[in-house]
């Protein structure tokens, strides 16, 4: 393999106690990768299986499937109990090894307050005879118990209840019989999960979590007192030389229950500081962990452990470069890593090694592709989360995730066939056919990629000279990078697959596209105009984002997903944004995670932008906006600009026999899109 030189340190050998990994690239766990399954009877799990040697195959040096509760979320099964499991999981491993890649199986404890609960938990939370009829299957009082009775992140009228010692004594006992299970099955290690997060084992640790007076509160050895019982006990039943690595939260990065602390905030900090991480690092490595797998955070500051786009590159980096000053055991850092900087940091010896979870999902080959120098053929990761982590919460709904979704966790929008490969596959076609492709957007380009690689003869016809529809626009604020970056692979794409492109070329109802055997019309969608006197004065955010011209103040009307990013973009221009929204809260959207979402609204909160909830425009004149409050009261605002941002209706071309993708069908987000053109491109 001709390799880039400048990641040659990403390449050289490292050990995690005896137990040597071959590079410096780590797959961190993802919820929904578990070998054992997710949200199921705990089993030796295909997909997920699959999953994981298909990156082991691509120069991953540790591989981390994601987390298996100790104890199952559905049912309660202890985790160590029925052998069928492991036996298989033996098995497997002779196949995984062959890679040459070592695999760390991620054991939690639990979440806690954390716990992302819906509506019938919620209920059952308050509602004693529910919860009675529905513990056998699902025991919320217990899924959700924590240190101390504290209010759960995503519904703070829940309150966890404290565990018991009996219950703690439990927990440890089944992570010392699992990792032997493990040990035995040939699996290289375990993760524990986690004094990072804000998940179980970290409100155990936090002083703003853990309010107990017995042995486990009080005094920092009290505090740490169950993560460090559990490496105890892990190398009792598995001797010293069993690696257990544990996913470590440098700082937690929050002010206080459901609130999070910015980059660059000056805030105080409730949960763990660095003068305790420092102490902290080092008191669990004597303990026996044998590697800390860090970044930062907890749900309550979740956008520092899952980065949406609007995080800085490497957000965790300079924590976790400090905090190794203070171990002698390898320190893995994650968080929007990027790829050349942590080369340079593992040459100087500040981590080491380089932790990705989602760019797995996004592109398996990834890493081939950058030793390789095939960089832009990587389709990147948008930090988007709609496929792999959408729990939203907002005001009035605790966490609306589909049960499909939850099941299905850390699959991908942009790429289908991530645990999804017996639904989405490649399969050749026999009869390879012409077809008709009507516009190029994401949708059009996407199914066109889908029918090349299958072997048809796809052809796009697009109205504008350029390929991107309304993703073009989306992508232009400073913070989409990856978005950038990944009209630019699609068109890289088109080009590799010398898909037949025909610009400035409108196609109408009444042609007849002759020459062709299928028909896919891929037209988007058209904004919804604002239904009041003066609508004509407004800008659409398409126009905004495309660079139409803009003064100082700029009112958005409607918040939602596309709002709430145009006022960031304004606000980072120096502009003076102004949110209206209809709902009680700005990002009232399914689909869209809290680590995103949380993001916005503290932004909007830090820097005092201002923002009216529950109100609607009535009017829009020369530089104001009359706007009317859920109590009646009329309010005017002054405008320099006023910018549209209220949805989308379907644009469909009629064409007889036409198949539709994309948002002409039904106005959805970049996962339905794509998806949608797989389910299409897939039947022709």
């Amino acid at each position: 393999m001709s390799m880039n030189e400048q990641y040659a340190p990403l390449l050289t050998s490292w050990k995690i106690g005896k137990c040597e990994i071959k590079n410096r690239f780590v797959m961190t766990s993802m919820g929904g990768t578990s070998i054992f399954g997710w949200m199921e009877p705990n089993h030796f799990d295909e997909e997920a299986a699959k999953f994981l040697l298909d990156r082991a195959k691509e120069n991953v040096g540790l591989i981390l499937p994601g987390i298996a509760p100790i104890r199952d979320i559905l049912l309660g099964k202890w985790l160590y109990t029925g052998t069928k499991k492991f036996e298989r999981l033996k098995e497997y491993m002779k196949e995984f090894h062959k890679t040459g890649a070592k695999l760390f199986v991620q054991l939690t404890a639990g979440f806690g307050r954390s716990l992302a609960i819906n509506d019938i938990m919620v209920k059952a939370l308050h509602n004693k005879a529910l919860a009675t009829v529905l513990k056998p299957v699902l025991d919320v009082s217990y899924l959700t118990a924590s240190a101390s009775a504290t209010p759960n992140r995503w519904d703070e009228s829940c309150i966890s209840r404290p565990l018991t010692k009996e219950e703690i004594q439990e927990m440890i006992d089944a992570f010392a019989k699992t990792a032997k299970l493990l040990k035995d099955a040939d699996v290289d290690g375990v993760e524990i999960h986690a004094v990072h997060e804000g998940y179980l084992l970290d409100q155990f640790t936090m002083k703003y979590t853990n309010l107990r007076t017995d042995e486990y509160g009080g005094s920092f050895e009290n505090r740490y007192r169950f993560p460090v019982e559990i490496v105890k006990a892990i190398k009792k039943a598995c001797g010293q030389d069993f690696p257990v690595s544990l996913r470590y939260s440098v700082l937690s990065k929050t002010k206080g229950f459901c609130q999070g602390a910015l980059p660059g905030e000056e805030y105080t900090e409730v949960g763990r500081d660095m003068e305790e991480s420092e102490r902290a690092a080092k008191y669990l490595q004597d303990a026996g962990y044998d590697m800390l797998n860090c970044d930062n955070g907890t749900y309550d500051a979740w956008y520092w452990a899952h980065p949406p786009a609007y995080m800085p590159e490497n957000c965790n980096l300079e924590d976790v470069k400090h905090i190794k000053k203070f171990v002698d055991i390898p320190v893995v850092c994650a968080g929007k890593m990027d790829t050349l900087t942590a080369a340079k940091a593992v040459a100087r010896g500040e981590i080491d090694a380089m932790g990705v979870a989602r760019q797995f999902l996004a592109d398996p080959k990834w890493v081939t592709k950058t030793l390789e120098g095939n960089e832009d053929d990587i389709r990147p990761c948008i930090h988007c989360h709609n496929g792999c982590f959408n729990m939203a919460h907002y005001k009035g709904v605790a966490n609306d995730q589909t049960l499909h979704d939850n099941a299905g966790m850390s699959r991908c929008a942009v790429n289908p066939e991530t645990m999804q490969s017996k639904k989405y596959k490649i399969i050749p076609t026999k009869k390879p056919k012409k077809v008709a492709i009507v516009g190029g957007g994401i949708g059009g380009m996407e199914t066109a990629r889908v029918l090349a690689l299958r072997g048809h003869k796809p052809t796009i016809f697009e109205k504008s000279s350029s390929l991107g529809g309304v993703f073009v626009p989306a992508a232009a604020p400073s913070f989409k990078s990856a978005d950038k970056a990944l009209l630019k692979w699609y068109e890289k794409q088109m080009k590799d697959l010398k898909v037949d492109i025909r610009f400035n070329t409108e196609v109408r109802p009444s042609d007849a596209l002759t020459g062709f055997d299928e028909i896919v019309v891929a037209t988007g969608s058209t904004a919804r105009r604002v239904p009041v006197k003066g609508a004509n004065k407004c800008i659409e955010a398409c126009d905004y984002l495309s660079g139409a011209p803009v003064g100082d103040k700029v009112v958005v009307i409607g918040g939602g997903l596309t709002g709430c990013e145009i006022a960031l973009d304004a606000h980072l221009k120096g502009k003076t944004p102004v949110i209206v929204e209809m709902k009680n809260d700005l990002i009232a959207v399914k689909g869209v995670c809290l680590a995103n979402s949380s993001y916005l609204r503290e932004y909007f909160a830090l820097h005092k932008v201002e923002v009216h909830l529950e109100s609607t425009v009535t009017e829009v004149g020369d530089g104001y906006v009359l706007i009317k409050e859920k109590n009646g009261n009329e309010v005017k605002i002054t405008a320099d600009t006023v910018v549209t941002s209220i949805g989308y209706n379907p644009a469909p071309l009629e064409l007889k026999g036409a198949k539709y993708v994309g948002d002409c069908k039904e106005v959805g987000n970049l996962r339905t899109v794509i998806w949608r053109a797989w389910d299409v491109a897939m039947k022709i």
